[in-house]
């Protein structure tokens, strides 16, 4: 087995998570920027436009190497369940909120909301991933 892989797929996805971390940071300064009409909204917004597209990209590759990596070293797709599965509703939630900012116009609170709300349960479902992970490295 190819441990180095392991913790190479570990580090890589907690580089993610804090870039995660970052962007919904960046989201959250528009809310509350936005409304007050101040001009440092302009820069946050591109780079939270220009950035969310690279990171759910790097999220469902981190996916990918995932399950290669179990591929690899068990000949198998699936051997920690929790883990795939978690991983596997990352991916599709990120997907899901790249549909949905694709969607958003300036005036339009539900999908602002949708997407909002949908980069929450990212970000939670991203720690409990990372539980998940450091779990199966040290037993």
């Amino acid at each position: 087995m190819n441990e180095v892989l392991l913790y190479v797929h570990g580090s890589y996805n907690m580089l993610v998570i804090l870039l995660v971390l970052y962007q919904g940071w960046l989201g959250m300064m528009i809310r509350k920027e936005r409304p007050a009409g101040r001009p440092k909204v302009a820069k946050n917004i591109k780079r939270h436009r220009n950035f969310g597209p690279v990171l759910a990209l790097m999220g469902i590759l981190g996916f990918f190497a995932g399950v290669n990596i179990v591929y690899i070293n068990y000949k198998r797709l699936i051997v920690y369940d929790l883990h795939f599965y978690t991983g596997l509703v990352i991916s599709l939630l990120i997907i899901a909120t790249f549909l949905i900012s694709k969607k958003i116009r300036r005036s339009d609170l539900f999908w602002r909301t949708l997407h909002f709300y949908a980069g929450l349960v990212i970000i939670c479902f991203y720690f409990i991933q990372a539980y998940i992970g450091i779990r199966m490295l040290l037993l």
